[in-house]
């Protein structure tokens, strides 16, 4: 699959409303088309608009694909005013005689933004030919030739020749997602277009043309995801990447960028990480004192030759085991039987979950005594430390089980912990974790390791910042993906 057609998945995806969820607090498409029809009746009523011939009603059959609910289906004709310009009298020097008025033509249309003009008329030819000037942010499409189909946003106030239709879009239509969707929908009016070598579209088709018509805070949810889809299609177009290649590196360099404090910006108003750290150790001390916790051998200093990168002011370097409650699984190796408590090890990690379909069971006895050293909580992560090192979980639990051949990272403190940034921050070390293992056969990481591994902590605030904007780049660079497959 080429690049080009990759964006054009993207954009099916798009206006079938597969490429971001519905939200139900946008409320419903069908109540934006009536308020865009009220708006345009009220125009047409103080004499700003003509009142043309009515569209046709839409059939079933003329229905191309499902959309959502609270989406709706309508005809451009109902969205704007669609029209095309003129091309003033040649011979007339007067009209060419000044540059007045931008004239955009045909050929000035390369799907992107036009933001400048090679052409214009003058003031005299525009007054006379009552041509229309189309505002910033109208939408234009090429009706004519060899270019049919071919759109531009418009960034400056223009008009246009003969061969460009322009919609100035009324309330309630985002002009990029019109533009995607013509843009999608642009092999369609080629197949309609007619004329033999100077084949054509009218006006009346494209105002006739059936649109699927979103809530509009969805639309500018769409317009953003293809934004960035786009500009991430745009890079392994420009470095010739290999795709799966490209999105492995692309959220390599996320995390690193993560980790660094360098993904979102820092909150003079978050609480520092120091001061995160602090009442952990204190919560750390409340636990050690019930009991809950074991006390663990004080972990050495942080010398400034072991800080790998400067971290912002806001954040603090801090040893791995200070910050999150570290264990292993059981280091027995239990009996088996046909059913009871599931026990599982680093084989049974698949797609980033546990598959308990493939794992071991052992006495409910066993489990326990195991359990004192190493009872696993909703919330926890577990970690391949042996053989195929890394591949960390986010344990959601939903039966006891035991477990071997893993690390454990436990919270002191539930409240003051996003495992979530934990869980990215493992997902990144790994590569590194597997390098420096010990081991022949069986490489293998070491608790201690873990537990004095330097961690750069951020402000709690600024973890769910980081989070949220992983994910929000991982789910792009994902749906590219599975666009090719």
């Amino acid at each position: 699959m080429t690049t080009k057609d990759l964006k054009s998945v993207i954009l099916q995806k798009a206006v079938q409303g597969k490429l971001v969820p519905q939200i139900a607090s946008d409320g419903n498409a069908r109540d934006l088309l009536e308020d865009i029809r009220k708006e345009k009746a009220k125009l047409i009523k103080a004499g700003k608009l003509k009142k043309e011939k009515p569209l046709p009603e839409i059939t079933e059959e003329e229905i191309p694909f499902d959309i959502p609910d609270s989406w709706c289906w309508c005809r451009l004709g109902e969205l704007g005013t669609w029209q095309a310009g003129c091309t003033p009298d040649r011979s007339r020097r007067d009209y060419y005689s000044s540059n007045d008025v931008p004239w955009v033509l045909s050929g000035d249309l390369d799907d992107g933004v036009v933001d400048g003009s090679l052409h214009y008329i003058s003031r005299i030819a525009f007054d006379e030919k009552k041509m229309r000037l189309n505002k910033a942010g109208s939408v234009c499409i090429a009706m004519y030739g060899a270019t049919v189909g071919k759109l531009g946003i418009l960034k400056m106030d223009a008009t246009t020749n003969q061969a460009v239709c322009v919609c100035n879009s009324l309330i309630g239509v985002e002009p990029m997602y019109l533009f995607y969707f013509l843009r999608n929908h642009r092999s369609e009016y080629v197949n309609l277009s007619f004329g033999g070598a100077q084949p054509n579209i009218s006006k009346e088709k494209i105002e006739s043309t059936l649109f699927p018509l979103p809530p509009l805070a969805e639309q500018k949810r769409i317009v953003s995801a293809v934004d960035s889809i786009f500009e991430q299609i745009d890079i392994i177009e420009k470095n010739q990447l290999d795709l799966k290649t490209y999105i492995k590196q692309a959220k390599s360099k996320v995390l690193d960028l993560a980790i660094r404090g360098k993904l979102v910006p820092q909150d003079s108003n978050d609480e520092s990480a120091s001061v995160l750290l602090d009442k952990i150790k204190t919560e750390r001390v409340e636990l050690v004192r019930q009991g809950k916790v074991k006390k663990e051998k004080p972990l050495p200093e942080i010398a400034d030759d072991e800080m790998p990168f400067d971290i912002p002011d806001s954040w603090c370097w801090c040893r791995l085991g200070g910050y999150l409650d570290i264990r292993d699984g059981t280091h027995d190796s239990p009996k088996f039987h046909d059913k009871g408590v599931p026990f599982v090890t680093s084989k049974d990690i698949n797609g980033g979950m546990l598959d308990f379909s493939t794992c071991k069971y052992i006495a409910e006895e066993d489990h326990k005594k195991f359990s004192i050293r190493s009872f696993v909580e909703d919330g926890d992560i577990l970690f391949a430390m042996i053989g195929s090192i890394g591949n960390p979980v986010i344990v959601k639990k939903e039966f006891d089980f035991s477990f071997k051949n893993m690390a454990l990272f436990k919270r002191y403190s539930k409240e003051r912990t996003d495992m979530k940034y934990i869980f990215y921050y493992l997902g990144y070390i790994q590569s590194k974790l597997k390098k420096t293992a010990t081991g022949g056969v069986q490489s293998f990481v070491g608790l201690q390791t873990f537990r004095e591994m330097v961690f750069p902590l951020p402000p709690l605030a600024e973890q769910k910042r980081i989070v949220a904007k992983v994910e929000q780049v991982f789910e792009q660079l994902d749906i590219i993906e599975k666009a090719v497959e």
